[in-house]
């Protein structure tokens, strides 16, 4: 979560401790987990009044999809995926048209 490892949670918490004492510590965590809480259900009623006033096609509509690098990236994507689906289309060996002799290769065994 947030790119923090076990290390630098444990430095974070020591400094906690310095700062404010180990008397307050619990306190803060219950405040910081209410804030955390608090956020979290904002960020929800956000994207369900957003699902709701852009209708039934949205209905499976998360915020993170927003995001502007989000959608280059699926836009660069799906661009990719379609030049790889026209040079297999490409290279595929087309059917010989009616009256149409197939490739003779005289260097074959």
């Amino acid at each position: 979560m947030f790119g923090i490892g076990f290390a630098e949670l444990a430095v974070i918490v020591v400094i906690a401790i310095l700062v404010f004492g180990p008397e307050k510590i619990p306190d803060m965590a219950r405040q910081i987990a209410r804030l955390i809480h608090q956020v979290r259900t904002l960020a929800n009623s956000a994207r369900d009044d957003l699902r709701g006033e852009l209708g039934p096609a949205y209905k499976d509509l998360e915020l993170r999809d927003l995001d502007p690098r989000r959608i280059v990236s699926k836009q660069i994507q799906d661009a990719l995926a379609d030049i790889e689906e026209e040079e297999a289309r490409a290279k595929a060996p087309k059917p010989l048209l009616a009256g149409e002799k197939p490739p003779y290769d005289d260097q074959a065994t």
